[in-house]
């Protein structure tokens, strides 16, 4: 009976395994012709398939890195992040990173911990929250929501918002503000960093992402709106 071949390296070998299977103690195997071995091919559940996903996100997360953000008001020029959606979080896994900085927007990167939370706060300017990865509960003026992975949340300027981490993995969440509410280059490593730059004045949206429309076209910025 001729067989189909399939090479398995097994510890740091190769070896070659025909595709028929064998029943051994209630599992499948597959049987090795040269030398012999079994291999278990039961679909992994519970607690390994877990671990295995973890591993593969931590993988996947080392190799997304970011560049630092420019000071400047933004040139006509794209800004692209690939993956935002399936390689969160960061490298490092700050608890915030400013990503982009424009003339009416901001886009900043979140890792709430494990136990964690954003803050009780309102804020002056408009905020829309992606949420990418993890499980939570949204407070917003009073009302709680339960967040998860592909939820989006808007808090309108000057709305109580507070952000808490329920589950047992990070939250991982992508932000605009409008306008800018940070510093373009901000990076905080933990909450703590956060409040400490806060109150002494560090973490400030720049003067020129806080201009008007019409500013920004007096200014040259931008150009007026043809019919």
């Amino acid at each position: 009976m001729s067989l189909l071949q399939t090479p398995v390296r097994v510890a740091n070998r190769c070896f070659t395994y025909s595709r028929s299977v064998a029943l051994f103690q209630g599992k499948q195997y597959h049987r090795a012709s040269r030398p012999f071995a079994l291999i278990n091919t039961k679909p992994r559940t519970g607690t390994r398939a877990s671990i295995a996903a973890a591993r593969a996100v931590a993988t996947s997360t080392a190799r997304m890195k970011f560049t630092t953000p420019s000071s400047d008001p933004p040139k006509h020029e794209m800004a692209y992040f690939p993956d935002m959606t399936t390689s969160l979080p960061s490298e490092s896994g700050e608890f915030r990173r400013v990503l982009w900085t424009g003339l009416y927007s901001q886009l900043v990167l979140m890792t709430v911990p494990v136990d964690g939370e954003i803050g009780d706060e309102k804020h002056t300017v408009d905020q829309i929250l992606t949420f990418t990865s993890g499980k939570g509960k949204a407070t917003i003026n009073g009302v709680d929501q339960d967040v998860k992975a592909g939820d989006l949340i808007i808090v309108p300027a000057g709305t109580q918002h507070q952000f808490i981490n329920t589950g047992p993995t990070p939250l991982i969440l992508y932000t605009v503000y409008s306008p800018a509410e940070h510093k373009p280059t901000t990076v905080h490593k933990d909450k703590a960093q956060g409040d400490r730059e806060e109150e002494e004045g560090i973490d400030v949206a720049p003067e020129w992402s806080q201009r008007s429309k019409k500013e920004n076209e007096e200014l040259g910025l931008v150009d007026p709106e043809e019919d």
